[in-house]
């Protein structure tokens, strides 16, 4: 069973940072790429960066110079800095492990880490 194992969410005040961490299985590290959503309540998930295993990345617009996503493959895990966080940043944050082939695609989950920006 694929295992992705989240931290580092917490409390923040606005202009504040945190670090993401999530680790997974060797293969599937090598494998996948890794990414970051969220979802706020009463609204749907939505990307928050994605990082491949030739380390390409890709953000939101809403994160863009903000954010960093990266991954260590010595430790098979991906990191998700937020810096200037503001109040709209405010969501659970999921990791996510995604296998594409001609065949399709599979995507796997963390549990989720509740990070709140608030004064």
């Amino acid at each position: 069973q694929v295992q992705l194992v989240e931290s580092g969410g917490g409390l923040v005040q606005p202009g504040g940072s945190l670090r993401l961490s999530c680790a997974t299985s060797t293969w599937i590290f090598s494998i996948c790429a890794m990414g970051w959503y969220r979802q706020a309540p009463g609204k749907q998930r939505e990307l928050v960066a994605t990082i491949t295993t030739g380390n390409s990345t890709n953000y939101a617009d809403s994160v863009k110079g903000r954010f960093a996503i990266s991954r260590d493959n010595a430790k098979n895990t991906v990191y998700l800095q937020m810096n200037s966080l503001k109040p709209e940043d405010t969501a659970v944050y999921y990791c996510n492990a995604n296998y594409s082939d001609y065949r399709g695609q599979e995507d796997y989950w963390g549990q989720g880490t509740q990070v709140t920006v608030s004064s």
